[in-house]
């Protein structure tokens, strides 16, 4: 191990002391890029001399762990993926028996994912003149971000947020005009939001009937994302559903238990 290795791990170990945040879990290169940003934002050049700097300045071991989490988001991010979500996904769990359906938005970050999803579900069911079972659906949304967490409670966003998505769905999910649109309170009913670390907790459930983790996985390293693709698979019910992102491949012991329905938009399903 080199010098700096081994500042960097006495790094690591320091930062998962102060803040609980996991950084060997992560991919080594994407870690070290953003350590390396607050790094200069603070004026030290070392990563001894930034683990010292941690301990004279409380606040920036959040400034830190804001930095370290993955919020790149918007609303019906990845249209194509959403599209199948609403001609396959959503009708097949709405035409099933359970009275309760459940659905995990695993690393929410401000609530674009969970919220679409919500009104997704109400269109559809708009559609098939069933809208009053709406309340069969709850959604878990998590993150390790606080602040993104405190963004998603207010549900409030930027019209610009809301560019990707066909006008009927802005008007039926939101109010307000001007430069802000905030949820409309039926969709905010159904999500619920929670802090939640992946790489450190166990699922909130083990029942789920859907489960969004798009574009998060990818940030781990390998064994932390075989470990999650197993427990993803684990907390489905059989004819539930995991969707990834674009660019995350299921492998480990969760292929041999998921169907894949969709090779393109990376959508699997537990067979019944």
């Amino acid at each position: 191990m080199t010098a700096d290795d081994a500042a960097f791990a006495a790094l690591a170990r320091r930062i998962a002391e102060a803040s609980g945040f996991t950084v060997e879990a992560y991919k080594d290169k994407c870690i070290r890029r953003r350590i390396a940003v607050r790094m200069r934002a603070c004026g030290v050049h070392t990563y001894d001399d930034y683990r010292l700097f941690l301990d004279r300045s409380p606040g920036e071991v959040e400034r830190l762990r804001d930095a370290l989490t993955i919020n790149v988001t918007r609303f019906y991010r990845n249209a194509e993926t959403w599209n199948v979500v609403r001609r396959v996904v959503l009708p097949t769990l709405f035409d099933c028996p359970r009275v309760e359906l459940r659905a995990w938005s695993a690393g929410c970050a401000s609530g674009e994912e969970p919220y679409t999803l919500a009104l997704l579900a109400a269109e559809y069911l708009a559609r098939a003149d069933r809208s009053g079972e709406l309340t069969r659906l709850t959604i878990d949304a998590t993150d390790i971000d606080r602040a993104s967490l405190d963004r998603a409670r207010t549900a409030v966003y930027r019209a610009e947020a809301l560019s990707e998505m066909a006008p009927e769905l802005v008007a039926a999910g939101f109010e307000g005009t001007g430069d802000e649109r905030r949820v409309v309170d039926r969709l905010r009913r159904r999500v619920h939001i929670q802090p939640h670390d992946l790489s450190r907790e166990a699922p909130l459930r083990m029942d789920y009937d859907l489960i969004l983790c798009r574009n998060v996985v990818i940030y781990f390293d390998r064994p932390m994302q075989e470990r999650l693709f197993a427990t993803f698979s684990g907390a489905l019910v059989r004819g539930g559903y995991l969707v990834l992102g674009k660019f995350e491949t299921l492998f480990g012991t969760a292929r041999e238990r998921l169907a894949l329905v969709d090779p393109r938009e990376r959508v699997y399903r537990r067979p019944v």
